[in-house]
């Protein structure tokens, strides 16, 4: 039986076209992940399945997405290739789609994993409130909130969650997946410029998030930045153990995930198993 070799890729994709990354079945949805796999197979001659960073939903990019795949040594050992996971690579360029690119491919370390080994995700939010819209250049990755906000509402809004908390109403169910997260980071910039007024950033940090949270936090501090919500709304829903109907889902397209870290090569194993335990907060055992 052929040794199997564990491959990490950085790639980036615009994921105004994707139903979301991940492949769903047998459909013939498009799908970030179902686009590389396929690319994949047909250089390497053999099935390939991705293990990603974060599963990004439909509508939403990436420029630091982080993946690995294992396969068959001997499956890089092709004319192309000639054994060099960079010239899988450049091979890839000339298959996938002008809205995916492979920034890399290298030999994953020992203990290497694209989702548990990874000690944080980095988001930005991009969105305009002003009345015109998004400049047209920008229009794929730069939301439209239809009302005026105060940044320092946002901003107060923000940092009360902080922390490792229980993210229950910012994240839509999924079964037996824990909501418990550390939000490392939170901060909303006024990024605007003569050609594109009225424009914000929020930078979002966790060590990871679970389904639709980002949007539900960046959603949550621009209602209460148009005076929709009260102040301590956001405290407020750290109580709640469910989904709330009170928080609204920003859109898509202004989202991308920038990065992902992880530790040194001597500690992935480790930070991989201590992701796979499910966490509870302290006192909720």
């Amino acid at each position: 039986m052929s040794e199997l070799i564990r491959i990490r890729l950085d790639l980036a994709y615009d994921g105004t076209d994707f139903h979301g990354w991940a492949k769903q079945g047998d459909s013939d949805l498009r799908t970030v992940q179902k686009v590389i796999e396929e690319s994949l197979r047909l250089v390497l001659r053999v099935p390939a399945e991705l293990t990603v960073a974060g599963r990004t939903d439909a509508g939403v990019h990436a420029n630091g997405q982080v993946a690995h795949v294992d396969i068959p040594r001997e499956s890089l050992n092709t004319r192309s290739i000639d054994g060099d996971p960079a010239r899988l690579a450049r091979r890839l360029s000339r298959l996938l789609p002008p809205d995916v690119r492979i920034q890399s491919c290298e030999l994953a370390p020992a203990g290497f994993d694209a989702r548990f080994s990874a000690l944080r995700r980095h988001y930005i939010y991009r969105v305009t409130t002003h009345p015109s819209g998004a400049l047209p250049t920008r229009v794929r990755d730069t939301a439209v909130w239809p009302k005026s906000v105060n940044l320092a509402d946002m901003q107060a809004a923000a940092e009360v969650l902080l922390g490792l908390h229980d993210f229950a109403a910012f994240c839509k169910a999924k079964p037996n997946a824990t909501t418990v997260r550390d939000l490392q980071a939170f901060t909303w910039q006024d990024i605007s410029t003569p050609t594109e007024p009225q424009l914000y950033e929020a930078h979002v940090t966790a060590d990871a998030f679970c389904w639709s949270m980002v949007r539900s936090l960046v959603g949550s501090c621009l209602v209460v930045g148009e005076g929709r919500r009260p102040e301590g709304f956001t405290e407020g829903l750290l109580e709640e153990r469910s989904r709330s109907s009170q928080v609204p889902v920003a859109p898509a397209c202004g989202l991308s995930l920038i990065g992902v870290e992880y530790p040194a090569v001597a500690e992935l194993a480790a930070r991989a198993e201590t992701t796979r335990d499910r966490r509870v907060l302290p006192g909720r055992e």
